[in-house]
């Protein structure tokens, strides 16, 4: 059977929140493209996926036109606590550095997208098989089957990879053209989704002798929380009586304790940190998780991924409207400064806030010592502020 051609300007292969944003961005300047998933809308969209936002990606989405629901919907958080020796001590992003974060799940993110992507008429295609990219170096070609059975070929000037953690774009650039930074963590999250009302207004990010806790919101009535565990931990050997016997041990005390229900949803959370560089081939450009993932202790995974989008959007901008090609040059050292920014910081608190495997007793007290100075300087809390929070975009 023939192939179809479609011809277009730019090929996106990923319809995640970084293929989304970047398709919606391009056609309100008039750049059309073609955009690409092997996953269904529904399967995305029941993924369940925590969320933060920084601020960044709060006032993209909105002024951007995607969406205001996430001012409406989402909760606005101006701190955060950090909880060690039974005590709490309150970041406050507000008073630090005058911004604050929303806490607003990934799926919603990609729901608002994807809506406003079809009530544009834009060209998001889900449930495709078979897809092979070519001419990365030239004039790239994505090959793929719909999801009828039907065969195409997308003929673009650029092809974006925003294809996620297991990104096949990644793959298909030569290793002599590329570099991937690695580390692996000895520990994993314990996630569970319980039906009890919040133990808090905020996040709070427990560091104890018993090990990590997260204690996170989601509704009124559902809360999503973490604990630090072994990455081979069996999650059907936990049920709910010793699930909440280990988030008492890490988080209760000096008077807080926290709400407990039934577990809904129970899950382990293996994480790393992972580079590509660069993030671009020939006219291929790598995005969000295709090019980086981060542990999730600092919250940058999704705002990594927009504000990728941000900078490769500018570029393509720039080309389209005068012909330069400098903006699309540089995007890949713009975007990994900030993600070398995001590395740090997620590596520092996860170090700070998670018990390591073998550590013995000057490990533990080193660590309280960290902590203490974060909360006890202003300088320090402020710059957990500001990487919480979000840096300035590139200028």
């Amino acid at each position: 059977m023939a192939r179809t051609t479609i011809i277009t300007q730019v090929a996106i292969m990923g319809a995640g929140p970084a293929g989304l944003m970047l398709s919606h961005l391009l056609a309100k300047q008039g750049i059309e493209s073609v955009v690409v998933e092997i996953r269904s809308r529904k399967e995305i969209q029941e993924t369940v996926r925590a969320g933060i936002l920084e601020h960044g990606t709060v006032n993209m989405l909105v002024e951007s036109g995607v969406s205001d629901r996430v001012l409406r919907e989402g909760d606005r958080h101006d701190g955060i606590e950090l909880r060690f020796n039974g005590e709490s001590h309150r970041i406050d992003f507000k008073d630090l550095v005058g911004e604050s974060v929303w806490l607003y799940p990934q799926t919603d993110v990609f729901a608002d997208l994807a809506a406003r992507r079809e009530a544009d008429g834009g060209d998001v295609r889900y449930s495709v098989t078979d897809t092979t990219v070519h001419d990365l170096e030239g004039k790239p070609k994505v090959w793929f089957t719909d999801a009828d059975g039907a065969e195409f070929e997308i003929q673009a000037d650029y092809l974006v990879g925003a294809d996620g953690s297991r990104s096949h774009c990644r793959f298909q650039i030569p290793e002599a053209h590329r570099k991937w930074y690695f580390h692996e963590y000895p520990f994993a999250w314990f996630g569970i989704l319980t039906e009890a009302p919040r133990s808090a207004d905020e996040l709070i990010y427990a560091n104890s002798e018993h090990g990590f806790a997260l204690i996170s919101q989601r509704t009124e009535t559902v809360q999503r929380m973490y604990f630090q565990c072994d990455p081979k931990e069996n999650v059907a050997e936990w049920d709910d009586e010793r699930i909440w016997s280990e988030f008492r041990k890490r988080v209760n005390g000096n008077g807080f304790e926290l709400k407990e229900g039934p577990v809904l949803e129970k899950m382990v959370l293996p994480f790393r940190s992972f580079v590509h560089t660069p993030m671009r081939h020939g006219n291929l450009f790598l995005a969000g998780d295709a090019a980086h993932t981060v542990p999730p202790t600092g919250a940058k995974g999704l705002n990594l991924a927009i504000h990728d989008v941000k900078v490769l959007f500018e570029g393509l901008d720039s080309f389209y409207s005068n012909g330069s090609t400098a903006l699309l040059d540089s995007y890949s050292d713009r975007a990994l400064d900030r993600v070398w920014k995001a590395q740090h910081f997620s590596y520092w608190m996860t170090s700070m806030l998670h018990t390591v495997p073998g550590a013995d007793d000057f490990d533990r007290a080193r660590q309280l010592g960290e902590l203490h100075s974060v909360v006890s300087s202003r300088h320090a809390k402020a710059y957990l502020a500001e990487s919480y929070t979000g840096w300035p975009a590139v200028g």
